[in-house]
């Protein structure tokens, strides 16, 4: 079975448009304050998470600029190594968080730790850049998620200071809309589908094939 997606990542992409008129709404405002420019690549060493529709929107611009080859295996590879990272500091995170430790320690443990995107060159340029998640696209400007405000250290922003910020939480809302639409286009058996997160690494790595969408009934064993 063959669901098309393309309505869903059109609404993705105007997502994106609207990330990107953002950011460039806050530059025009604080040129001084946002630094980010051609080989500044700080935050292609943090750690986050994508929902469904971001890894496979990334995953499918990927498997189109990257078919087959040397650079696709190099990019893959690093990914598997980037993946197995992220994995053993979850592991190690989680462990910690079941002996009481504080929450926000282990966020900020998490926000210190540095993994290199496997789509970032070693001329320090990304790969996909025009197919970036979000979280890229803002990564620059002043942000916000549960109240607490971020900003990228490099930047020319003033701790405490009061600049335009940009509620991540509304724009995840988004995001997990569309997943969840997704779910439904796909008609998963799955429920919970929409609800899994995944690094840009296993994005990368995964195929998103009718099993792992979880499509038609269940293959029983011969």
């Amino acid at each position: 079975m063959t669901v098309d997606l393309t309505e869903i990542f059109a609404k993705y992409e105007r997502l994106v448009a609207e990330a990107d008129a953002l950011f460039e709404r806050v530059r025009s405002q604080h040129a001084d304050c946002v630094t980010c420019g051609l080989g500044c690549s700080d935050c292609c060493h943090a750690l986050f998470d994508l929902g469904l529709v971001e890894a496979m929107y990334l995953n499918q611009r990927f498997a189109e600029a990257f078919g087959f080859g040397a650079e696709r295996s190099a990019i893959l590879e690093r990914a598997d190594a980037a993946d197995r990272h992220a994995v053993r500091l979850k592991r190690r995170l989680y462990k910690e968080s079941l002996t009481g430790r504080d929450s926000a320690e282990l966020l900020a443990e998490v926000a210190r730790e540095r993994i290199r995107c496997p789509l970032l060159g070693d001329d320090d340029t990304c790969a996909m850049y025009a197919h970036r998640p979000i979280t890229c696209r803002l990564y620059g400007i002043p942000t916000a998620i549960g109240g607490v405000a971020h900003t990228c250290g490099r930047t020319g922003f003033a701790p405490g200071g009061r600049y335009p910020t940009v509620a991540l939480d509304k724009i995840h809302e988004r995001l997990a809309g569309l997943s969840h639409e997704i779910l439904v286009a796909v008609q998963s058996r799955y429920r919970e589908l929409d609800q899994v997160y995944v690094p840009v690494s296993m994005a990368l790595i995964t195929r998103y094939d009718n099993t792992y969408l979880g499509i038609g009934p269940v293959k029983k064993e011969s």
